[in-house]
């Protein structure tokens, strides 16, 4: 177990960035837990309202991101600075991914339907860096040789051409599949060549006088979201619970 540790976590580097994702981790089901406590009206928590301003806990998360970021900038790498630094970040970014949404919407929508987005962004985030603990690396740079590694082109082209397909994936309005293409990138080149969803940028300027491809896209996002989008939505409620019934009618 020793000889493993060392080699595929501590001498490629990789323990700052185990320590990261373990704070990040509980740094968000930490505060899942509280809120959802303080939510119930059970235990001992409340809301920070200082002068009847709400302390949304995105501030303190910004701060320890800053800490963290500059730290770990700042420190020497394997020093215990730069473990420190990554356990700040770690944290720092867990409180700020739970508020992701509200940061896109520029309002505290933490328990309506939108708020659903918080949780997600912070699972795809989670799993992208267990990738990268795992071996796998952004825009398909882990498919070359150490030969192929050596020749700046490949490494070039590769990366290019890992990108180009997530992207494409994004165009055609599927973002999961294209943040996870960025490091799988047989996921992001199945993204690329399938048909778009309906209402992306692709859909809409390349379906729009083909009824026929328009209808298929439909119906192909209506099957794919009638066999994922609840058992998504239960996995989400059950992670970081339920919104409230009155906003998401209201939604």
């Amino acid at each position: 177990m020793g000889h493993w540790w060392y080699r595929n976590i501590v001498e490629p580097g990789k323990l700052p960035l185990l320590l990261a994702l373990l704070s990040f981790v509980l740094s968000f089901l930490v505060t899942r837990t509280i809120t959802r406590l303080i939510r119930a009206g059970k235990g001992p928590f409340r809301n920070i309202r200082p002068g009847g301003l709400h302390v949304h806990h995105v501030v303190p998360g910004v701060v320890l991101v800053i800490i963290g970021g500059f730290g770990a900038v700042g420190s020497r790498h394997h020093s215990f600075g730069a473990l420190v630094s990554a356990v700040l970040f770690g944290l720092g970014a867990g409180l700020v991914l739970d508020e992701f949404a509200l940061i896109l919407h520029l309002d505290d929508v933490y328990w309506s339907e939108q708020g659903r987005k918080s949780v997600e962004i912070v699972v795809l985030t989670a799993a992208l860096v267990c990738l990268v603990l795992g071996g796998f690396l952004p825009f398909g740079v882990n498919d070359l040789t150490p030969e192929e590694r050596a020749n700046r082109g490949a490494v070039v082209l590769n990366t290019a051409t890992n990108f180009f397909l997530a992207l494409f994936a994004l165009w055609k309005g599927k973002p999961r599949t294209a943040l996870l293409g960025t490091v799988v990138p047989f996921v992001a080149l199945i993204g690329a060549v399938r048909l778009a969803r309906p209402g992306s940028p692709y859909a809409k300027r390349f379906y729009a006088n083909r009824p026929r491809a328009r209808a298929k896209a439909g119906l192909r996002a209506y099957r794919h979201d009638r066999r994922w989008a609840v058992r998504r939505r239960k996995v989400q409620d059950w992670i970081g619970g339920a919104p409230d019934k009155e906003r998401a009618r209201a939604g």
